[in-house]
């Protein structure tokens, strides 16, 4: 009796302390809503508000008329997705290869491969990178904004050691029954992998998404840059005093990352629960 007491006593702890903490992270979220709802006069006003009690839809309106958001988000998508996807089947089909293949070098390569992990690549490869793209001629265009991106040595890493979790006697079965690599690679592992590839899809997105460096050098063009972008020139056309179009535009920015999250939420989930490996 008193272990269940002293478990329930922890367990009501335990979720109050999660509680406070979610508060605490949501609250600047909660604010930056509140405020973009709010009539230039309201922003100011103390104590501050962090619920709307008004909905002064303009602000967005207003964001959309101060830079071309609908052309930044739409580069912004084909940014993402096209990086999105290279990584992850570069990713996959890389770590296939170091975990279920045999070949000359392998070691040395994966040890190539996880040592570039440790240097800092947006601060030593953008003068290299863009002179690269310049010679290519291809500055301000997609092509210079996705493919330099498209392979990661961390989705490489990650898969790799994913796959080496499955034993050894699945792919022997698998031979058995006249299954050759791919098929195995595309009928069982793959399917047991849902979880491992959602997630990656979740991060490589939020990362493309995210991007801002990179698309502020090499797209001189308004109509090349991206949404992280337009939230910069927001900023500056809007200055210190309209706060509302700026939490609009920054809103409009994070939406796109918290959809694909909560779209794959249910199979990251899911997956983790139904992917186990009965040995």
């Amino acid at each position: 009796m008193y272990m269940k007491t002293r478990k329930r006593i922890d367990t009501i702890f335990t979720e109050i302390i999660l509680i406070i903490i979610s508060l605490i992270v949501f609250a600047p979220l909660l604010l930056a809503i509140t405020i973009s709802f709010q009539t230039p006069d309201s922003v100011f006003s103390y104590p501050p508000k962090l619920f709307p009690t008004t909905f002064y839809f303009n602000n967005y309106i207003n964001a959309f008329k101060a830079i071309p958001f609908a052309r930044l988000l739409l580069n912004s998508a084909i940014i993402a997705v096209a990086i999105t996807f290279g990584k992850v089947i570069s990713g996959i089909l890389a770590g296939y290869a170091f975990a279920n293949f045999k070949f000359f070098g392998k070691r040395f390569t994966f040890a190539f491969l996880f040592a570039t992990l440790f240097l800092p690549a947006e601060t030593i490869m953008i003068v290299p990178l863009f002179l690269i793209m310049n010679q290519l001629g291809w500055v301000n265009t997609y092509w210079a904004l996705t493919i330099p991106f498209m392979a990661s040595a961390t989705n490489a890493f990650l898969f790799r050691q994913h796959f080496q979790t499955f034993p050894a006697e699945l792919e022997d079965a698998a031979k058995i029954d006249g299954a050759g690599p791919m098929k195995y690679f595309l009928k069982i592992l793959l399917p047991l992998s849902k979880s491992m590839i959602a997630g990656v899809v979740i991060i490589n997105f939020v990362y493309s998404w995210n991007m801002y460096l990179w698309p502020m050098i090499v797209s001189m063009e308004d109509k090349m840059k991206t949404v992280q972008v337009g939230v910069k020139m927001l900023i500056s056309g809007e200055g210190t005093n309209n706060w509302g179009v700026i939490m609009a535009g920054t809103l409009i920015a994070v939406l796109p990352t918290v959809i694909v999250f909560l779209s794959l939420q249910n199979l990251f989930v899911k997956s983790l629960v139904r992917s186990g490996v009965k040995g």
